[in-house]
């Protein structure tokens, strides 16, 4: 009988063994990131579509990091054999037939592969040409196509390849309308079957470019520059034909050759065309005014050089050539452009984005240089217009349309979470100068003719002193006092403040001009905060922010209104002083008495129309309650933030009350203007969110935050970032077509004020 229960009690343990063995395998895959695998060339290969899929991956992980796991599988011939970076789980040999069939049933067997990226160029698949079918034929996993090369008027053989190519694919992406048209018309191709998505450009700080061209020895230079891997089909000898006419009317021009001979090139040539290019130089009297740059520059290096740039020129006599990726990289730099007609420069150098010169057009490139040397207002234009047009392009866009291309295919088996982006401090450290923070920038420069405002930098204060809460950055406190003694110089004898100083730190009259008690409130609202972080701050601040509130309470108790009396609301309660109790109740009362006013069965709201900062109005309710314990506060901040959030929410995305059309009492349809969405509404909504989150612990609240948040990173009706990482800064507004780029002082704290809930 002891054996038997022994037996039975060793079966039972196995028994218990196997199936906890068996759940630890079910739990490993269940969470175990899904992996994507991208064929591809790749670095250290020197090759345009190897740092293509580089930069690719990168922005796929930057926005998306904890979402899947990337894996590389790099194609090499037989006589390469590189050493990567990166962990290298497959390896492509696109010499051997067999090497194919190996890939595709190595792939087959990893259960966590949920998606295959294949860059296709025609050159790579020259070796074994049955190798990319028998690939595509046994590979038992959804795969993706990217043509970097789309031929207009195939033969038949090419026509039949890529249509085969097509049949195995979910999608086909390509990087210009044109090129999806082609692959329409002439391959017949269903258009729902490709994606357009175009080549990644790189988002960049502002730079100096009187710094740059000191940076290279090329002082007071005029710089025209070319870049990438060096071959005849480049046509370079076009812009040195044109350099005497050019050099005729601008003596101070240099053009930059950068980039090394393609590999490809010296291995079967040797350097003969640059020896060609040499000669052409000598022939013209050129030296003075030529420079190589013989090496395969590091991305930083490259985009110095592209910067400082006065106008890049492409002069490529491949008329099939789909797309350039120098190209895109020179747009990105803002340079002004000359090109010849290859469908990627026909497709974006258009409205007033750079000039188009035919094929191997030498006077007509000379032409257009001189025509952009000589005009200086007109290449600002044009690199304005550059940068605008290029933006929905940046590799973070890129990232987001590729995401959901993988999300579409991926049977819900990817689902892409946005990353929260690192604190960046750049863009508020380079707009605030040591009298306050400048309201505008025009792109990402400071525009110190926009002057201060009040406004702006009480916000900043707001966010620098949540920032300095986190991280405790001593750089913090020399920022809040800045914007703490603009507070001050901003009161009036009176107590009351005014709004806006001009670049010389006087007093404008558009303060004569506007009512300002919102401003004022904003400034009760930020020195409360400031009062409330006391015991890490210096103790001089919150003495003078004591001060300040003190003197400003008899105005502030004159206040009606509505957002006005609701951020004082706020200040109070963060200032946190019992005597000004009396004070929030009466202006928490005073809204009480708007919302009973105007509430009715379907309209729960303080006002008869819906404008700006409308979470601020709940919120400090809630404040006032957390303040003064009075239930009615409480009552109508749920009531009222309620039904704003069912105004503002679709679904799991946030739209706030565009300003092109405020939502009217009469007219209680959910909100449908497309565009005019503000980074500070959507701030606010956080910010309140947070508020009624933190109070409630409701997690509908924080699902609500994180799906907000995403609006910043792209998750929106343009799909496109609203915060730029790069710079730290926030563009001013999410427009029905676009969105504007200057990245203001208002949209930027906004920005960081929302990133410091999380």
């Amino acid at each position: 009988m002891k054996l038997k229960m022994n037996k039975n009690i060793n079966s039972d343990v196995e028994d218990k063994a196997k199936r906890q063995a068996e759940n630890s395998k079910k739990h490993i895959v269940k969470n175990s990131k899904p992996e994507i695998v991208f064929i591809s060339t790749f670095p250290p290969k020197v090759c345009g579509i190897a740092t293509y899929t580089q930069d690719l991956i990168q922005s796929l992980q930057s926005k998306f990091g904890e979402s899947f796991t990337p894996v590389i599988c790099p194609m090499e011939t037989e006589e390469e054999n590189y050493q990567y970076e990166e962990h290298i789980k497959y390896r492509l040999n696109t010499s051997d037939a067999v090497s194919y069939l190996e890939i595709a049933d190595q792939i087959n067997k990893n259960n966590n592969i949920r998606l295959v990226m294949l860059q296709h160029e025609f050159g790579f698949f020259n070796e074994a040409k049955n190798g990319l079918p028998l690939f595509l034929r046994n590979l038992k996993k959804d795969v993706i196509i990217t043509f970097h090369t789309v031929l207009p008027k195939p033969d038949q053989e090419l026509k039949e390849k890529v249509e085969e190519i097509a049949a195995f694919s979910k999608s086909i992406i390509v990087m210009t309308g044109i090129s999806a048209l082609i692959l329409s018309t002439d391959y017949d191709i269903p258009a729902d079957k490709i994606t357009v998505i175009p080549h990644g450009t790189h988002l960049l700080p502002f730079t100096n470019k009187i710094s740059l061209k000191e940076k290279y020895g090329l002082k007071d230079k005029k710089v025209l520059s070319t870049f990438g891997l060096l071959g005849s089909g480049k046509n370079l000898e076009t812009t040195l034909e044109a350099l005497p006419e050019i050099i005729s009317r601008n003596p101070d021009v240099i053009f930059l050759i950068l980039g090394k001979t393609h590999p490809v090139i010296v291995k079967n040539e040797g350097e003969e065309y640059r020896e060609f290019l040499y000669q052409t130089i000598k022939k013209h009297h050129l030296e003075r005014h030529t420079r190589f740059i013989n090496e395969y520059l590091p991305l930083d290096e490259l985009l110095e050089y592209l910067q400082l740039t006065d106008v890049y020129l492409f002069t490529s006599k491949d008329r099939n050539q789909a797309v350039s990726g120098t190209f895109s990289y020179a747009i990105s730099c803002g340079c002004p452009i000359v090109s010849t007609p290859i469908p990627h420069a026909l497709e974006v150098l258009k409205e007033d984005t750079g000039i188009i010169i035919d094929f191997e057009a030498p006077k007509q490139l000379a032409a257009a240089v001189n025509t952009l040397l000589e005009n200086e207002t007109k290449r600002e234009k044009l690199r304005s217009k550059s940068l605008e047009k290029m933006a929905p392009t940046a590799w973070e866009n890129s990232s987001i349309l590729h995401s959901m291309l993988f999300d579409k295919f991926g049977d819900d088996k990817i689902k892409f979470h946005y990353t929260l982006p690192n604190i960046n401090l750049g863009h508020i450290k380079n707009m605030t100068t040591d009298f306050g923070m400048i309201q505008f920038s025009k792109i990402s420069k400071p525009d110190i003719d926009s002057g201060y405002t009040l406004d702006d930098n009480a916000r900043a204060m707001i966010a620098i002193c949540r920032d300095f809460e986190v991280r405790r950055e001593e750089s913090n406190l020399e920022l809040i006092s800045i914007y703490l003694n603009f507070i001050a110089f901003c009161q009036q004898k009176d107590g009351s403040f005014l709004n806006y100083v001009d670049e010389q730190r006087k007093f404008t009259p558009q303060n004569d001009d506007v009512n300002l008690e919102d401003s004022n409130g904003r400034a009760i609202w930020s020195l409360g905060y400031l009062i409330s972080l006391k015991e890490i701050l210096p103790l001089e601040f919150s003495e003078i922010a004591e001060e300040i509130i003190q003197k400003n309470l008899i105005c502030a108790q004159k206040t009606h209104s509505t957002r006005a009396m609701a951020f004082i609301i706020k200040g109070l309660y963060y200032q946190n002083s019992g005597s000004n109790i009396p004070l929030l109740k009466e202006l928490a009362d005073r809204l009480v008495k708007m919302y009973q006013h105007e509430a009715k069965e379907d309209w729960h709201w303080f006002e008869s129309y819906m404008t700006y900062g409308n979470s601020l109005l709940p919120e400090a309710l809630l404040c006032a309650w957390l303040a003064a314990k009075d239930d009615m506060y409480k009552q109508i901040a749920h009531e009222s933030f309620r039904f704003l959030l069912s105004k503002i929410m679709v679904g799991d995305d946030i739209k706030v009350i565009s300003n092109k059309g405020w939502l009217q009492k009469e007219n209680t349809e959910k909100n449908t203007s497309a565009g005019g969405e503000q980074p500070i509404d959507v701030a606010y909504t956080i910010l309140a969110l947070s508020t009624f989150y933190n109070v409630f612990n409701d997690e509908k609240y924080l699902k609500m935050m994180r799906n907000s948040f995403n609006w910043f990173l792209g998750k929106n009706h343009l799909n496109q970032i609203i915060y730029n990482p790069v710079t730290g800064g926030c563009y001013d507004g999410l427009e029905e077509k676009n969105i504007n780029l200057n990245q203001g002082a208002e949209s930027t704290v906004s920005y960081l004020m929302a990133r410091h809930c999380f």
